[in-house]
């Protein structure tokens, strides 16, 4: 089973060219025309094992915010397509990551629901020339179009740089965890419901 998926979304803010394969090695080519969430997505596909490519060229002349969102919805959709039934899926995953002083937690299932706790508060606006509350928006673009139930914490630091971070890599370990196939069940659907 091949368990890829690729998506264009175009609109009057954003024109955007994706592609992913949850079975990878964690490649990226990423170009979204904002250097830190170029960052964050190289990142995120490092830690989870996802091969990704996102090409986007956005309204950064209006800010990021476009951009950023419709990004995470591509990325939702995508995870949604190329899981499938979701058979032999571990469905659910955690994560705790460190950066230098930050810490920050992510839990998750598959679960279909859609669902988004953030809790993370910010010293400053910006970090480069991305907006920090435009994490929020990006996380809940990628729960509510993958079906995801995410929580993700930032439970102490002092970099914004950092608490970012952090929080990117703690969803992808967990992503990473929730979207492996496990042998034992590997036909089997991860609920009692026979569906997700």
């Amino acid at each position: 089973m091949t368990r890829t998926a690729s998506a264009e979304r175009n609109t009057k803010e954003t024109k955007i060219k994706a592609s992913i394969n949850l079975d990878g090695s964690g490649k990226s080519d990423i170009k979204t025309g904002i250097g830190f969430l170029d960052h964050m997505l190289d990142l995120l596909t490092r830690h989870s094992g996802i091969d990704m490519s996102v090409f986007c060229d956005g309204d950064l002349f209006v800010d990021g915010h476009h951009t950023t969102e419709d990004i995470g919805i591509v990325i939702g959709k995508m995870l949604a397509e190329a899981l499938g039934e979701k058979r032999g899926i571990n469905r659910y995953g955690f994560a705790s990551i460190p950066m230098d002083e930050a810490l920050a937690t992510c839990s998750l299932d598959i679960s279909g629901r859609a669902f988004l706790v953030l809790k993370a508060d910010f010293g400053g606006e910006y970090v480069g020339e991305f907006a920090t509350e435009l994490v929020e928006e990006f996380f809940r673009a990628v729960a509510f179009n993958a079906g995801l139930t995410l929580h993700i914490n930032c439970e102490y630091g002092a970099n914004d740089h950092h608490k970012i971070e952090a929080m990117f890599k703690a969803f992808a370990r967990a992503l990473r965890i929730a979207i492996s196939v496990d042998e034992k069940f590997k036909d089997e659907i991860p609920s009692t419901k026979g569906v997700l």
